[in-house]
C-alpha cells in the first residue's frame, strides 16, 4: 500500500465511521415515525402495509394523555417562567454592583450547575416527605426551579453584561426606580437571553423522568414524561403504534424549542447596539 492509497484510507475513515454511528441513532428515530402511521406497527422496522392517523387520534382523545400533557406543560411553564423572574433578580446585583464576595459566589453557582441530580434525591426525597410536598405538582415545580436556579443565574448574567449601561443611567435621571429599569430598559434588550435560558429550562424538565418518578405517587399527577413509560403496561406491548404516536407528539415540543433556542443563541450576544440610533 503507497502514501497515496493511506492518505485515501485515513480521509475517508473517519467519515465512514461517522456513518455508521449515524445510521445507529437513525434507526430508532426513523421507526419512530414510522411506526406511528403503521395499522400493524411491530417491534422490527418495515413498511407499512396500511398508512393510517387512528394512532394519533387514540393518543390525543384520550383523556390521561391529555392530563398528562397538560400537567407536563405546567409544571415545565411555571418553572420556566419563574427561573427567569427570579433569575432576573439575582443577575441584576452580580452584573451591575461591585460586590466582595462576587467571585467566590459566582464560581458556588458555576460548581452547582454541574451537580448531578442523583447525588441529591434521597435527602430531597426525604425533605419533601417531612414537608408535605410528596405526590404534590407544585413541589416538583420548586424542586426544578431549585436545581435550574444557579444555570439561570449564571446565563442571565452573563447575558445581562452585554446590555449597556447608558439606557438604564438614563432612566434613572427620569426619576425611575431600580426595578422599573430592569422592567423596561434591561429586560426588553435581554429578550434573547431570556428566552434561551426559558427554552432550556423548558427542555430540561420537560425531559425530566427521574424527578416526577420520584416524587409522585399517584397516577393522575403523573406528567407526559412518566406517562410514556406507563404506555407499556396502559396498551401492552404489541400495540406499538399508539407507543410510537405519544412518543412523536412528545418530542414535538423539544425539537420545536431546540430550533428556536439556536435563533436566540445566535443573537444572544449582539446587544451592544442598544444605544445606538
Amino acid at each position: 500500500m503507497n502514501a497515496k492509497q493511506r492518505k485515501l484510507i485515513y480521509r475517508i475513515l473517519p467519515y465512514l465511521i461517522l456513518t455508521v454511528i449515524g445510521i445507529c441513532f437513525l434507526l430508532p428515530l426513523l421507526w419512530v415515525l414510522v411506526a406511528s402511521v403503521d395499522s400493524n406497527a411491530l417491534q422490527s422496522l418495515k413498511m407499512p402495509t396500511r398508512f393510517t392517523g387512528a394512532n394519533y387520534g387514540d393518543v390525543m382523545t384520550n383523556g390521561e394523555n391529555q392530563r398528562a400533557f397538560l400537567i407536563g406543560l405546567v409544571m415545565s411553564l411555571g418553572q420556566a417562567v419563574i427561573v427567569v423572574i427570579l433569575g432576573l433578580l439575582a443577575a441584576y446585583p452580580l452584573s451591575r454592583y461591585q460586590m466582595k464576595y462576587k467571585k467566590p459566589f459566582m464560581l458556588t453557582i458555576l460548581f452547582m450547575t454541574s451537580l448531578p441530580i442523583t447525588a441529591v434525591m434521597v435527602p430531597v426525597y426525604q425533605l419533601f416527605l417531612s414537608l408535605k410536598l410528596y405526590n404534590n405538582i407544585f413541589g416538583v415545580i420548586l424542586f426544578y426551579v431549585a436545581s435550574s436556579m444557579p444555570y439561570g443565574i449564571w446565563m442571565l448574567k452573563n447575558f445581562m453584561d452585554s446590555v449597556p449601561n447608558d439606557m438604564e443611567e438614563a432612566a434613572w435621571v427620569d426619576g425611575a426606580s431600580v426595578f422599573t429599569g430592569i422592567r423596561k430598559v434591561v429586560a426588553p434588550l435581554m429578550i434573547p437571553g431570556i428566552c434561551t435560558v426559558a427554552i432550556f429550562t423548558f427542555s430540561g424538565s420537560w425531559g425530566n423522568f427521574f424527578v416526577p418518578y420520584i416524587l409522585l405517587q399517584s397516577p393522575e399527577n403523573f406528567p407526559a414524561s412518566l406517562k410514556l413509560y406507563q404506555f407499556f403496561g396502559q396498551y401492552g406491548m404489541a400495540d406499538y403504534g399508539k407507543l410510537a404516536a405519544f412518543s412523536v407528539l412528545y418530542a414535538l415540543p423539544s425539537v420545536v424549542l431546540y430550533i428556536l433556542s439556536q435563533q436566540f443563541m445566535s443573537k444572544g450576544f449582539g446587544l451592544q447596539g442598544g444605544t445606538k440610533g
